[in-house]
């Protein structure tokens, strides 16, 4: 964080994760990570390793057939070094949700548009690992009678929550642009 804090004026590139990382450890070797540094992807180096010059994915709601793109350059500097595990977490969001969906064949992943743009790290992590991508389906936002967005993290209501209210599996799919 205090690489964070140090940078210059107007230099500062906010990512899907926040702030891109600059780049200030990412000449040392993982091995030498100490317990309290976080473990980060060499966006570069990955993405030359795959050959790739841009990251694209389909999305089957937003626009169905037509593939989101982002260029190698781009990713590497609106997305940067992105964290991989840290001290107190063992893995990172990305790592977890793209290993554990190849784990239990998950073969359509359907979430918020809010994640859209971790969809492109996803896919490189998917490709680094030569694991099966999923199709992808990112819906709108679901909010509460507040407005406020429902999440998991916020404690939001379940989906049986609201099936035992009584909303059809229609009104549920609808909910989430179905």
């Amino acid at each position: 964080m205090a690489a964070l804090s140090a940078l210059q004026e107007g230099a500062l590139q906010i990512g899907p994760d926040g702030p891109v990382y600059p780049g200030t450890c990412r000449h040392r070797q993982m091995q030498d990570a100490g317990p309290d540094e976080a473990i980060r992807l060499d966006a570069r180096r990955a993405l030359d390793h795959l050959g790739l010059t841009q990251i694209a994915f389909l999305d089957e709601n937003i626009t169905p057939g037509i593939p989101h793109r982002l260029g190698a350059d781009e990713f590497i500097s609106g997305v940067g070094d992105v964290i991989l595990a840290r001290r107190g977490m063992g893995t990172s969001y990305h790592l977890s949700v793209v290993v554990d969906d190849a784990a239990q064949g998950i073969t359509l992943v359907t979430r918020g548009k809010d994640l859209l743009d971790s969809t492109f790290i996803h896919v490189v992590l998917q490709k680094l690992l030569k694991l099966r991508e999923p199709r992808w389906h990112h819906h709108r936002l679901i909010r509460d009678a507040a407005g406020k967005r429902l999440a998991k993290r916020d404690d939001a209501r379940a989906i049986r929550l609201y099936r035992d209210e009584g909303a059809s599996p229609a009104d549920i799919r609808a909910m989430i642009g179905l």
